[in-house]
């Protein structure tokens, strides 16, 4: 072994190593690491390792009017990193260079830099069909083979044939040592930075995962004052940073920590680089006050990474977290506010969208509550009439009950009222209904002692109640008895039950309605079909509407949902 050459050439590998070690610190780099680098990336990765093999050339030992150098480090590690296109591409650039160095193996050694470079990338790639990892064993026993490649091409096309021959027996054992080692080093070295990668990953993601499970109901309102504060105080417990903000595209709504004396609430947006973000969408880190561009001079906020927050494909506001003097924004930091500003991002669509379906709902609620049944209110006012001359004192209380029932159904409260106020509603429609029916209508109460103090959806019972009357008793001659029921099941779950003895149905009352010259029973659909879907909409699962019926014996409608806030509520009158 030819020590004289294998020394110095060790200390220059070794040199050449701790450029690669810088090089790794270059975002692309760690891209392609995790498999994610774009074209882009990968040609500047070919410029890094094409850098690293010149350097590696540069870096050799002049001897016979050739050079023993480690220029294969680059090269091989290209190929075996990032595949065939990047070996070669690199290959061929270093190959170039030091073919324009002169020398008897000028020829020699490009054709061999670029074969070395396209090989290790074969190998990638019959590695990763494989699904597995190039380790330090794989990368040595490539370096060797590589070396030992360059020798016998030196040997086929330098000439003269003895200088060839006496340059390989002086270089084949130092450079096949040294530099296969240093190919193994190098890739234990990026093994090493791909591990952190993942352990800033994983970190990121941990606390991602106790920011989010702490704030996401802040969020289900939206960006709001109150919102915006509570996760910005959440996310300065998280971590480690000196102060987080929040702000809308105008406001700031939210500053925690350091700077919070001028950075205030309420306030418009004063840091330039605020309004970049909201100007591009993108990602800005600023790495000093002037790129912050605090208008305060002396606010202690010397480092800031700034996040767009989305909603509908628009820019809703930014989240900033802030560094002072004390510590820099570290790459784990970086990385949780990507991460947060990506879940603050999407849970804000989704508060967008349940607003949506609020809205709808409520407008659902109001159109059931404007609702005015032409039929109802003219039957209604001949029976008012017709009782006028000769019992002018019920004709003053149906009068009442009228204005009642429709005072009920435009009211757009369109939310919540207690049980008792909802069956005052149906003692308002059901007095209509039996003066003008007189005894071929009957109505029965079962509610449970402390009952009616329970809150429910307003209209959730009288659009059945409508329904047992209109299309159950009312077509039967004789008529029948319609029982309002209120119970508590357990101490979470209420049931109300509206059930009739009328002429029942034959068919599923939520499916298209039935024919009603058939014979058949046929339920007002937007007052039952509105009852299910809003129970469905608020509550869910297992709460709900399920309805049994017999032709010719009956309807049971039952409602089961949980039980609300108590509400004073004063005890109603029924016969």
């Amino acid at each position: 072994m030819n020590l004289a050459l294998m020394m110095p050439l060790a200390e220059r590998t070794a040199v050449l190593i701790v450029a690669a070690l810088l090089f790794t610190r270059v975002r692309a780099f760690r891209s392609i690491l995790n498999q994610q680098a774009t074209w882009k990336e990968k040609a500047v990765m070919v410029l890094i390792f094409s850098a690293i093999s010149i350097l590696g050339t540069y870096n050799g030992i002049w001897y016979q009017d050739a050079i023993a150098n480690s220029r294969v480090i680059g090269t091989v590690v290209a190929g075996l990193l990032a595949g065939p296109w990047v070996g070669l591409m690199t290959g061929l650039i270093a190959g170039i260079h030091r073919y324009s160095l002169g020398g008897f193996t000028d020829l020699a050694c490009a054709i061999s830099t670029i074969s070395e470079g396209l090989i290790a990338g074969l190998i990638y790639q019959f590695r990763r069909n494989r699904q597995q990892e190039i380790g330090w064993t794989t990368a040595l026993i490539v370096g060797f083979i590589a070396e030992w490649m360059q020798m016998g091409i030196i040997l086929l096309v330098a000439r003269p044939y003895a200088d060839a021959l006496a340059l390989v027996q002086f270089i084949s054992i130092p450079m096949s040592v040294v530099n296969s080692l240093g190919i193994a080093i190098l890739v234990i070295i990026i093994d090493l930075v791909k591990k952190e990668e993942d352990r800033i990953g994983a970190l990121q993601a941990q606390r991602t995962m106790q920011v989010a499970d702490k704030t996401l109901s802040y969020l289900r309102e939206g960006l709001t004052y109150t919102s915006a504060r509570k996760v910005a105080e959440e996310i300065l417990r998280t971590t480690r940073v000196a102060a987080v903000a929040i702000t809308d595209t105008e406001t700031v709504l939210a500053h925690v920590g350091a700077g919070s004396s001028h950075h205030v609430v309420g306030e418009g947006i004063t840091t330039k680089a605020t309004q970049a973000v909201l100007d591009t969408r993108e990602v800005m880190i600023a790495r000093n006050r002037e790129e912050i561009g605090c208008k305060e001079s002396n606010c202690p906020l010397r480092y800031a990474i700034l996040v767009p927050l989305m909603r509908r494909r628009e820019v809703a506001g930014v989240l900033k977290l802030y560094q002072d003097r004390s510590r820099k924004l570290s790459a784990v930091d970086l990385e949780l506010v990507r991460g947060l500003g990506n879940l603050i991002s999407t849970q804000l669509e989704l508060a967008e969208l349940e607003k949506q379906s609020r809205l709808l709902a409520d407008a659902e609620i109001k159109a059931l509550h404007a609702q005015i049944n032409p039929h109802f209110l003219f039957n209604a006012l001949n029976t008012i009439v017709s009782f006028i001359r000769f019992r002018p004192e019920q004709a003053r209380e149906l009068l009442i009950h009228l204005g009642e029932y429709f005072r009920r159904n435009l009211h757009d409260s369109g939310g919540y009222v207690s049980l008792a106020e909802e069956l005052e509603h149906i003692e308002a429609y059901l007095a209509i209904e039996r003066a003008r029916f007189g005894e071929k209508l009957h109505v029965k109460y079962d509610i449970e002692r402390d009952m009616e103090s329970v809150i429910v959806p307003g209209l959730i019972l009288q659009p059945l109640v409508e329904n047992a009357v209109k299309h159950g008793l009312l077509p039967k001659r004789e008529g029948g008895t319609v029982l309002i029921k209120a119970k508590r099941l357990d101490h979470k779950t209420l049931e109300l039950t509206v059930a009739d003895n009328g002429v029942g149905m034959a068919t599923d009352p939520f499916a298209a309605p039935l024919n009603q010259k058939a014979g058949k029973r046929r339920l007002s659909g937007i007052g039952l079909s509105n009852v299910k879907n809003r129970l469905q909409s608020v509550y869910g699962l297992p709460y709900g509407i399920t309805i049994e019926s017999v032709v010719d014996e009956g309807t049971t409608c039952v409602i089961t949902l949980p039980v609300g806030v108590n509400a004073s509520a004063k005890s109603i009158h029924r016969g």
